[in-house]
């Protein structure tokens, strides 16, 4: 999230920070953007969550993990928090960590930091509910570049079958323009850890680059991908997603009208959006928010508006997923230095579809 060089005061308080990148497209207006108040508060499901940063499901379980603890909390009936794990050899500062997870065929996935890189194990599955236990784990990708900042994290299964890893460029900008680097990058790779044989770059993982710090990826019903990524000190991004597609960074902040460069569908000013996980249900992206405390609407029919709920009511938003129930899944980041906690935080909340 942010820029290597911001001092250590700054970090506790932006969610990027300053800095002329010298490349966004700094006089393009805002989106139209609409404040909405929703009938019906979300639902807190659980309190008490300690840096939580990824929602999976086991069944109907909500499975959170803890970014400092490096703990796998399941969420019971009534509320209450069980640690089913704790995630071996999680070693991490500033924004490092237990970061995302997901859940497939009986294995969760994990993303987090280990000293000098991060990395992507598998762990086999057993019982249910809070009784869930994690097995030996299963390393699936090593040397993911890692840093106080920028580690992206955020993995997840797409409707090819396929396991997706958004990495950041750790604070090194140049290795996302690399492709020999596995930083600043969309990473694409089989659920036992393999290349694909149809990446759009022969033996390579890379499945987009010129990537800052992506945190958000989903699917729409007709397979298309989007993502959200951190920008520097201009603009954040929703993106549509190509194979072998160049996104810019740290050339282009934003849109550049640089055909080089894939645009982003829609930005935001930084201090309006961190934007975070993201989900997709009935036609719509919705969008969790760091910076901006909001979540997001986005529709997939207009991706140049947006409209914009709980707007400084929850205070930091890391994660939102659609749960089986159809509702919203959405976890409060507020526990993790930057923001200020309230009673209770930080907080697994349940919302209505918006």
């Amino acid at each position: 999230m942010l820029k290597h060089a911001c001092a250590a005061l700054l970090a506790f308080n932006i969610a990027g920070c300053g800095g002329n990148s010298g490349s966004g497209s700094a006089t393009t207006p805002l989106p139209p953007t609409t404040p909405t108040t929703p009938s019906g508060a979300p639902t807190v499901l659980a309190t008490g969550l300690q840096i939580p940063w990824s929602i999976a499901f086991y069944g109907t379980t909500p499975l959170i993990s803890e970014r400092g603890t490096a703990r796998i909390q399941a969420i019971g009936a009534n509320g209450a928090l069980t640690a089913i794990a704790t995630i071996n050899g999680v070693s991490g500062t500033g924004e490092g960590g237990l970061l995302g997870i997901a859940v497939r065929d009986g294995y969760l996935y994990a993303y987090f930091s280990a000293g000098t890189e991060n990395r992507i194990e598998r762990y086999p599955l057993t019982g249910s509910g809070t009784t869930t236990r994690l097995g030996a784990a299963q390393t699936l990708l090593t040397g993911i570049p890692s840093g106080s900042n920028h580690n992206g994290g955020r993995i997840a299964f797409g409707p090819d079958g396929m396991l997706y890893a958004a990495t950041g460029d750790a604070g090194t900008t140049s290795r996302s323009q690399d492709l020999n680097s596995l930083g600043g990058k969309i990473l694409r790779l089989t659920p036992d850890g393999r290349v694909p044989a149809d990446n759009p770059f022969v033996g390579s993982y890379v499945y987009s680059y010129g990537h800052r710090n992506v945190q958000g990826m989903a699917w729409a019903s007709d397979g298309a991908m989007y993502a959200s990524e951190f920008g520097q000190n201009t603009w954040d991004e929703l993106n549509l997603i190509k194979a072998g597609g160049n996104y810019g960074w740290p050339t282009v902040e934003g849109k550049a009208g640089n055909s080089l460069y894939i645009d982003p569908l829609q930005q935001w000013a930084t201090a309006d959006a961190s934007p975070s996980g993201i989900a997709i249900s009935g036609g719509n992206i919705y969008i969790a928010n760091l910076r901006g405390e909001r979540l997001r609407k986005v529709p997939i029919a207009a991706p140049g508006t947006s409209l914009d709920f709980y707007v400084q009511q929850y205070g930091r938003l890391r994660d939102v997923t659609v749960a089986p129930d159809g509702r919203l899944y959405i976890i409060t980041n507020n526990t993790d230095g930057r923001g200020t906690p309230k009673a209770g935080d930080d907080r697994l909340l349940s919302a209505p579809l918006l």
